[in-house]
């Protein structure tokens, strides 16, 4: 069944055949394409890629370090995610690399450092006001989650609860006044959700979605009544999130993943259905040393799309709350992560 994975492969053929060479921040290069969208019914399956294998518990600690407006890498580490300790370690290395009196530690180094010496970690693995800041608490101190600061995603739940068809229901990371404390600016900078009640007929097919061993009644007023009884939902919901720079061979896979729990992770907590995720894309790029990966992966045939199950909804504390079944894939693809 095609799914959001052939659209993906398809992005990646754009860049490769229309991509226009340019330079980046990072000095490595890349192929560049602009203004790109995907789509993907989540009732097809989790779009988690099949085409190279996906790190889940990594894309799930990083959410919840997000949910959680974490902004120092500690938590990360000790839950054996990486994805920050590049920029963190740049930082390091940028402050103390002119100095003649202090030995650099090498990154393994940094990394066993930030998990045993938590004044080490104070100061050198935070990250400035990025995401989980912005999300959890905008405009306050890193680090001190609801000491005053706007609490987004406490907003976003209420008003999913009191006010579903507002036009308000959006998040924010693009917090102009801070993006010079931060690491690195947001790339997926803001999500918007959209929620929309089901038909009896759509409830119904939710309900055997959700439950397919259910019988219905004759009378459809007694069905109303069962669907209520087993808690069915009567919304759909779905999520649009907005990137003005996209990795599209390795951080995209892990936005698009990281986005479809995140809807799971609120539907779950309204009782409303995932329908719809949509990711809007600004430059889509492949660096120049990612070309060889992507050309292999395009020869690949994706696979069926996992199941996830979500636990506590948007308060999940650990990964384990989240379980993964049915995940088939071909094998990874070491892509170069350009920080």
């Amino acid at each position: 069944m095609k799914n959001i994975e052939h659209d993906y492969l398809k992005l990646l053929k754009d860049i490769l055949d229309n991509g226009v060479e340019k330079q980046d921040r990072t000095g490595t290069g890349t192929l560049s394409v602009f203004g790109r969208q995907i789509r993907h019914k989540m009732s097809v399956g989790f779009p988690l890629l099949t085409t190279k294998k996906m790190p889940f518990k990594t894309i799930v600690t990083e959410l919840l370090w997000f949910l959680r407006g974490d902004t120092n890498i500690k938590y990360l580490v000790n839950n054996g995610c990486n994805i920050w300790t590049g920029d963190a370690y740049k930082n390091y290395s940028a402050f103390y690399s002119l100095s003649e009196h202090i030995k650099l530690l090498t990154q393994e180094e940094f990394i066993d450092k930030i998990k045993t010496d938590d004044e080490f970690a104070k100061c050198w693995g935070e990250l400035g006001p990025i995401y989980g800041a912005q999300w959890r608490n905008w405009l306050n101190v890193p680090g001190e989650t609801n000491k005053g600061g706007k609490d987004q995603i406490a907003n976003l739940i209420r008003d999913l609860k009191t006010n579903p068809d507002s036009r308000r229901l959006m998040v924010n990371a693009w917090n102009v006044g801070e993006l010079d404390q931060m690491v690195l600016p947001p790339c997926h900078y803001g999500f918007q959700v959209y929620t929309r009640e089901l038909s009896f007929h759509q409830r119904i097919a939710v309900c055997l979605y959700l439950k397919p061993e259910t019988k219905f009644a004759i009378h459809v007023d007694e069905n109303e009544r069962l669907m209520d009884i087993w808690n069915i939902p009567k919304r759909c919901i779905s999520l649009m999130w907005n990137q003005r720079s996209v990795d599209t061979p390795l951080g995209l896979p892990f936005n698009i993943a990281s986005y479809a729990l995140l809807l799971k992770m609120i539907a779950n907590e309204v009782n409303m259905f995932p329908d719809e995720l949509i990711g809007n894309l600004g430059d889509c790029h492949i660096y120049l040393d990612q070309v060889d990966g992507v050309k292999e992966q395009l020869t690949r045939q994706p696979m069926s799309l996992p199941k996830v199950t979500i636990q506590d909804g948007i308060y999940c504390s650990s990964p384990s709350d989240i379980l993964l079944e049915n995940y088939e894939s071909h094998p990874a693809i070491n892509f170069p992560l350009s920080n």
